[in-house]
């Protein structure tokens, strides 16, 4: 009877899935290198992206984010990332811009983390899939701010504020920021989702900014916040940049 190589069961759990063999072929790499044990159950399935649960080696559960190569619309993307002074030599094709949509994340996160906004910790990216600290709240995965009202909305609206103007420090803009890009974990958030994310001093970076306060402010003022859309805007250009 032939013995079925290291890592059989979980190379199986990935092809059942149902990706495409390169896909396949980059999660079970990742499997074997120790970043993940397999998937575990999914998130959100989606036309561009799938994610999943899954654990890490020091068994910790963490995210991973897959991006669909034949279903992404690499077009959006491209027309996001072209704007951005870190990506100017990307040529606009498919793979090329969809790595780099994913490589972008992991950047992101790890600028904004070291600047102290709230965001989950990029573990690792390869090809078209990051792997990505899982937020918990009470044992579970964490619920985005649209689904989890916060018991005090003006201290959680203040929270988010301070965490945007961090991140204007760190000379970024999220770019696609709302209710469904925060996390609510134990009544703080946690701003997810930064493959948008670019720096503000980009072609289109004030014009990001005063999306991400308009979507913030209305939804907070829907649960009655006074949360005045240029206050909010003037406070945050008010924090000095890196670099300046």
């Amino acid at each position: 009877m032939a013995r079925r190589r290291k890592g059989y069961r979980e190379d199986q759990k990935v092809r059942h899935n149902v990706f495409d063999d390169f896909t396949n072929r980059t999660i079970y790499k990742l499997i074997t290198e120790g970043y993940i044990e397999g998937l575990e159950s999914p998130l959100f399935i989606g036309k561009e992206s799938n994610v999943f649960t899954a654990r890490h080696k020091d068994a910790t559960r963490v995210i991973v984010k897959i991006y669909r190569l034949e279903s992404c619309d690499f077009n959006r993307m491209f027309d996001y990332i072209k704007a951005d002074p870190r990506y100017h030599s990307l040529k606009k094709r498919r793979r090329n811009t969809i790595f780099a949509w994913v490589q972008r994340e992991y950047r992101n996160l790890m600028i904004a983390r070291e600047h102290g906004v709230a965001v989950p910790l990029p573990i690792a990216f390869m090809n078209n899939v990051l792997v990505l600290e899982c937020i918990e709240s009470n044992g579970h995965v964490a619920s985005k701010l649209k689904i989890a009202i916060p018991l005090d909305p003006l201290d959680f609206y203040e929270k988010t504020l301070l965490n945007m103007k961090k991140l204007h420090k760190a000379g970024l803009v999220h770019g696609d920021l709302s209710a469904f890009n925060i996390l609510n974990r134990d009544e703080s958030p946690i701003l997810i989702d930064f493959s948008q994310a670019t720096e503000y001093e980009s072609e289109r970076g004030e014009e990001y900014l005063v999306r991400d306060v308009r979507n913030v402010c209305t939804f907070f003022r829907g649960l009655g916040v006074d949360a005045d859309e240029e206050k909010a805007k003037k406070a945050i250009l008010s924090v000095k940049k890196k670099g300046t």
